[in-house]
């Protein structure tokens, strides 16, 4: 969308352990990123890195940055850039630190602050997966277009970013959430439980008899490959529980909103042994009362990284109909369809360019 565009935007990747900067231009970054510390548990020193990096960045850049634009993980009031709340990976940010409006007296440009998850689906829908999908139903020519996107990020929690209308849902109240939901399988706990990066872990030590096997879900993905030694039955079933507890999240979401999905995150790189269970899952029906079975998702789902599954996705099922009482015809397509797909960018540069385009839109709005 703005792979033309002149304009600078400064991004930063806020992680608890390190702090990550960098600059984009017409969708793409024109710097090396510079690394430092977070200093996350102590503020004075979290805000003298955050000012410094920066500060760094615009140091090696040829013109004036028009905004500051990044992900920061946890609750905050987004639109007013102040950080507040639960946040394990930022304690010294706990009481509330108004970070968008430092910012700003700071370097004297517009700081957009978003959810790591919204960024995520933002970047997809700009300049990801979305315009992707719609350029290759649009060769097999499909007259189906879509403009609605959940994005899902698999990491340490899960995350959530709804784009409608190719616009980002912020939500009233900064609070767009997935994690709490509940979980399929232990109604009494949260759905994250059963999703991130300690639910594989954990799935493991469960069926293999060893909790305390250390493994991370790179190592178990590896062992239900067969290249690595380890249980893999047990392994292999660590991804399906993954696959189904995620995709009776998503099937919630979807319902409501009615868009592709797209997953993200270190852990899609087993998406072979996740996707499976997560499909079924959605693809799974329920009963009324009367014992009448019905759709989990109304829609048909489709995997969207599986060419046979695309080509039958793209089709649809299309009936010619007469208008009544007219000779003249109408093409009708009774097939309500939905799709999940892998991200190709990274849940890394995705956000990078969710933040990036945010900034110019935003700015673009005055």
């Amino acid at each position: 969308m703005y792979s033309n565009d002149k304009r600078i935007v400064i991004t930063l990747d806020a992680g608890g352990t390190n702090l990550v900067f960098s600059a984009m231009k017409a969708g793409k970054f024109i710097l090396d990123p510079i690394s430092k510390p977070s200093n996350a548990h102590d503020l004075d020193k979290c805000l003298a890195t955050i000012v410094a990096g920066f500060e760094e960045v615009i140091a090696k850049l040829d013109e004036k940055p028009v905004a500051i634009s990044f992900a920061f993980p946890g609750p905050a009031d987004y639109p007013r850039g102040i950080i507040g709340g639960f946040l394990p990976n930022f304690p010294s940010f706990r009481d509330g630190v108004a970070l968008g409006p430092f910012l700003e007296d700071k370097f004297g440009i517009p700081v957009f602050i978003n959810n790591d998850g919204d960024l995520f689906a933002y970047g997809e829908a700009l300049g990801g997966v979305l315009p992707e999908i719609n350029a290759r139903l649009k060769e097999l020519g499909s007259p189906k277009q879509y403009k609605n996107l959940i994005g899902y990020t698999f990491g340490t929690g899960f995350g959530i970013g709804v784009v409608v209308n190719n616009q980002l849902n912020r939500g009233d109240n900064s609070c767009v959430e997935t994690f709490c939901l509940r979980h399929k399988q232990m109604p009494e706990v949260i759905v994250e439980e059963g999703v991130a990066i300690r639910a594989v872990q954990r799935v493991y030590g469960e069926e293999s008899g060893n909790m305390e096997h250390g493994l991370t879900p790179k190592d178990i993905c590896e062992i239900a490959d067969g290249v690595r030694e380890g249980n893999c039955e047990a392994a292999k079933k660590a991804f399906a529980t993954m696959g189904t507890i995620a995709g009776a999240a998503m099937a919630t979401a979807v319902t409501l909103i009615d868009g592709l999905i797209v997953l993200g995150g270190g852990v899609c790189a087993a998406s072979r042994w996740i996707m499976p269970s997560l499909l079924k899952e959605m693809r799974s029906k329920i009963k009324t009362l009367k014992g009448d079975d019905v759709n989990l998702v109304q829609m048909k789902v489709y995997d969207l990284d599986n060419p046979e599954e695309f080509a039958q996705f793209a089709k649809g099922d299309v009936k010619t109909i007469k208008v009544y009482g007219s000779e003249r015809t109408v093409e009708f397509d009774t097939q309500k369809r939905v799709g999940v797909a892998i991200s190709r960018m990274g849940a890394s540069q995705a956000i990078c360019m969710g933040a990036y385009s945010f900034a110019l839109s935003e700015l673009d709005k005055k």
